[in-house]
């Protein structure tokens, strides 16, 4: 299965796509979309929408993997990246990749073990998992293979492979 991890934003949007087949987990490639802070808003969400039809139409993934939104301190860059992040689902949809959205904190259990994990874990996590020579950058490059890793784990889970399992705790 080839899963492109997406890292929402306006300015930088990171993906990370792998490959992975039952508990291996390869990375393909990586890297980050980005867009001129000069532009109007409009012209850089139709920049986003028009690069990641192209780079969907050229990595062709399976599934997408993309982070749900979380709003810390600063509401308006929140508000822009969910400009961006809503572009970038409209640009899957009509693509017709099926689409898989994640919480910081489940990209934190799936890939460290602990959902209340810091960042440089994650990193560090990303680079052991994928056997790669450094921390890929930039960081936001790192947090969409982190996606795509996290939704690997998930789609090799016996709990999705059969739905019939109950989850016990």
């Amino acid at each position: 299965m080839r899963i492109l991890g997406i890292d929402p934003g306006i300015a930088t949007i990171g993906f990370g796509l792998v490959e992975s087949e039952r508990a291996q987990v390869h990375m393909v490639t990586y890297g980050a979309i980005t867009t001129p802070a000069g532009l109007p808003l409009s012209r850089r969400l139709f920049q986003i929408d028009r690069d990641m039809e192209e780079l969907i139409g050229k990595l062709r993934p399976d599934v997408i993997s993309i982070e749900e939104l979380f709003f810390n301190t600063n509401i308006t860059t929140g508000i822009a990246v969910a400009h961006g992040r809503g572009v970038i689902l409209c640009a899957a949809e009509r693509c017709g990749i099926p689409l898989h959205e994640y919480t910081p904190s489940q990209v934190k259990q799936a890939v460290v073990g602990y959902g209340k994990a810091e960042k440089r874990q994650v990193m560090q996590m990303v680079k052991m998992i994928l056997k790669l020579k450094a921390v890929p950058r930039p960081d936001d490059a790192a947090d969409a293979l982190a996606l795509a890793i996290c939704h690997a784990r998930s789609a090799t889970s016996l709990l999705r492979q059969n739905p019939e399992a109950k989850q016990t705790i």
